[in-house]
């Protein structure tokens, strides 16, 4: 099982352009399923798994409390797993065809308002003015995360030549291995300068290569960490919520909304492969403008 395991795990990567995170998702879920498949069948191997066995594992996770998002990832890992092992000749046919399971429920993600990303964008700013390498780099995270909505994994993976800074714009590699161009304003662009010229060359080392964002050994800044900048300059922002790389990126889609630019604008700028992700935000913002509607009108 790790040989096919491993087999299919070159198959997304090489051939469906699948991120790390996604990869061992997936092959951790599958490996659940090889797992609950040799309870039941110690011997049998792929020839035991049946829509029936399919269906009671998804049931045993749902038992045991798994959310409806992760029911739904499951269900995606093996119906992408079977008809793999369908064409690599490893089963006769797919039990995945008619597998179904609970769509995951689009829920509103908290946001910043305009107002408390500005007074986040302002504490960054101030712990940086000291002129400590890692507090600028730390507002550069915070400013360049809102500025562009990119995710962090994104920004993480940016190097030095994928900043054009004449032009103010980044090449950003998302998923599935699609590139887009995503512009910044004049604010990020004040803190990347800031950066270049006396942050990252305190930080640089041998080993940082063309690393855009640095940690304080001098190698690639891992987003395990942003997302701890993130958290921590929420924490001194008055009534924010508890937001990290995620609801920055919430932010920036939503304001972008709400200051009129067009949805089709702002699937480019996120890079949503399909226009409905997007079209959660427009929610975000029907639902704030209602908030502020029953709060403020006498006959809500």
């Amino acid at each position: 099982m790790e040989a096919i395991l491993e087999e299919f795990d070159q198959y997304l990567a090489l051939e469906r352009g699948r991120s790390a995170h996604t990869r061992r998702a997936y092959l951790g879920d599958l490996r659940s399923l090889f797992e609950f498949l040799a309870q039941r069948h110690p011997d049998a191997g792929l020839r035991a798994l049946t829509l029936p066995v399919l269906r009671s594992w998804l049931a045993a996770q749902a038992s045991a409390g798994a959310a409806r998002t992760t029911l739904a990832r499951r269900a995606s890992a093996v119906k992408t797993f079977t008809a793999w092992a369908l064409r690599r000749g490893l089963i006769a046919e797919d039990p995945s065809v008619r597998l179904q399971a609970p769509k995951a429920r689009r829920t509103l993600p908290s946001v910043l308002r305009q107002d408390q990303a500005i007074d986040a964008m302002d504490a960054a700013a101030s712990g940086a003015a000291q002129g400590d390498p890692l507090a600028i780099r730390d507002r550069l995270i915070v400013e360049m995360l809102y500025a562009t909505g990119i995710r962090v994994s994104e920004l993480c993976g940016l190097d030095v030549d994928d900043v054009d800074t004449s032009r103010r714009v980044l090449r950003v590699l998302g998923k599935g291995n699609r590139q887009r161009t995503v512009p910044f304003g004049l604010p990020a662009h004040g803190a990347l300068t800031s950066w270049l010229t006396e942050g990252r060359p305190k930080l640089a080392t041998a080993a940082s290569g063309a690393a855009l964002l640095l940690g304080a050994r001098g190698g690639r800044l891992d987003a395990r960490q942003a997302r701890t900048v993130v958290h921590q300059t929420m924490a001194a922002v008055t009534g924010a919520p508890d937001i990290g790389p995620h609801g920055l990126r919430h932010s920036a889609a939503t304001h972008l909304l709400e200051g009129g630019a067009d949805l089709r604008v702002v699937q480019e700028l996120l890079g949503h492969s399909t226009l409905a992700t997007t079209q959660l935000y427009t929610h975000v913002t029907v639902a704030r403008l209602r908030a502020v509607h029953d709060q403020a009108h006498p006959r809500a």
